[in-house]
């Protein structure tokens, strides 16, 4: 077997499993942040959680898939490892910034639910005072 193609095959393995993971951990722990923002809506934030995850796997895998053609044939060990270790790192920090972009994204949204809980009153305003010396 030509060893680009098996650079191909380690690489598509290695790949989906790390966006697999990837995913799995964002669903896990990002569906806490999703049910604050949605108050405790628990149907709502299970579903937000998986519409968010479906759009990470399209982007990430998609992007596995466009980056698999090399552009030089792997001739030895050597170049099969460089091949693959320029391949995996570039997944590799493609998933850390899908990563951080969707804890950035979620903390936001956290934070600005928080904001406008803070800014409801907690009893309804009974009535209006003028000011001191009027």
């Amino acid at each position: 077997m030509d060893l680009t193609v098996v650079a191909y095959v380690i690489y598509l393995f290695i790949s989906v499993g790390l966006t697999v993971w990837v995913a799995r951990t964002l669903s896990r722990n990002g569906r806490v942040f999703i049910a604050d923002v949605l108050h405790g809506d628990e149907k709502l934030a299970d579903a937000v959680n998986h519409l968010l995850v479906v759009g990470f796997y399209l982007v990430n895998l998609g992007f596995v898939a466009l980056y698999l053609k090399s552009a030089e044939a792997v001739a030895d060990a050597r170049s099969l490892f460089e091949a693959l270790s320029v391949k995996l790192g570039v997944v590799l920090l493609v998933l850390g910034v899908m990563h951080l972009g969707n804890v950035w994204v979620l903390n936001k949204i956290r934070r600005r639910g928080i904001m406008e809980r803070q800014q409801t009153p907690p009893v309804a305003p009974q009535g209006w005072t003028a000011p001191a010396g009027a």
